[in-house]
């Protein structure tokens, strides 16, 4: 897998470092599921995602897939950029966390940008997290088409809110949706993203009187 030649000027284990404008919209948060209030307009998220991954990466903090393709959020149109994974989770649900999260990270044309949140949890295996590890290790395009979708739960209802990328530069004014259902892999398939990164998360963040909104996504 291809490492990227970065000197990165941060790291994990020294948090309180990262510099960033404002603290009042960081990621990411603790859902709590209480406090959040139902969308009142569509909130439809529309993906069309390529079945070909450019190439997986190692970004130093980081494993990442680099792929095309498209998310339609409300009308609005986003490009995938590229996912990458955090063990463990960086969101928390009812202050629960999760052994891992992904991140489909979108771009508007605009500059606008939009990350779509997936939470794992232990169970059985899953056929398309197995096709992204023969990747990482052979290095070789997949013979078979890779339906990233198929990554997202079945029950695709969201939440949302406004926030900040999680690594530096925390870029703010991020539209987040987090997926609250669960995604299962196995022991064995964590065990294969966290030999290359584990604990590579960002502590939460305060809330400061954000609104968080929840929809419920038929897929």
């Amino acid at each position: 897998m291809k490492r990227l030649n970065q000197d990165l000027e941060w790291n994990y284990h020294e948090q309180h470092d990262w510099c960033f404008h404002t603290e009042m919209s960081q990621s990411p948060i603790n859902i709590d599921d209480s406090l959040a209030e139902v969308m009142e307009d569509a909130g439809d998220i529309i993906l069309n995602y390529e079945t070909t991954i450019d190439e997986m990466v190692d970004t130093g903090f980081a494993i990442q897939g680099n792929v095309k393709g498209t998310a339609r959020i409300n009308g609005r149109l986003f490009h995938l950029q590229q996912f990458h994974f955090h063990a463990h989770s960086e969101h928390t649900i009812n202050d629960q966390y999760y052994p891992l999260e992904l991140h489909f990270v979108h771009q508007a044309q605009n500059g606008k940008n939009a990350v779509i949140g997936i939470l794992f949890d232990i169970g059985e295996e899953n056929p398309v997290f197995e096709q992204i590890i023969t990747l990482m290790i052979t290095k070789k395009q997949a013979n078979q088409p890779i339906y990233l979708e198929r990554l997202l739960p079945k029950n695709r209802r969201f939440y949302h809110y406004l926030g900040s990328l999680t690594t530096p530069p925390l870029t703010e004014n991020v539209e987040w949706y987090v997926m609250p259902e669960v995604v299962s892999i196995s022991h064995r398939q964590l065990s294969e993203i966290t030999k290359w990164y584990d604990h590579n998360h960002r502590k939460r963040q305060p809330l400061y009187g954000r609104h968080i909104l929840k929809k419920e996504f038929e897929s």
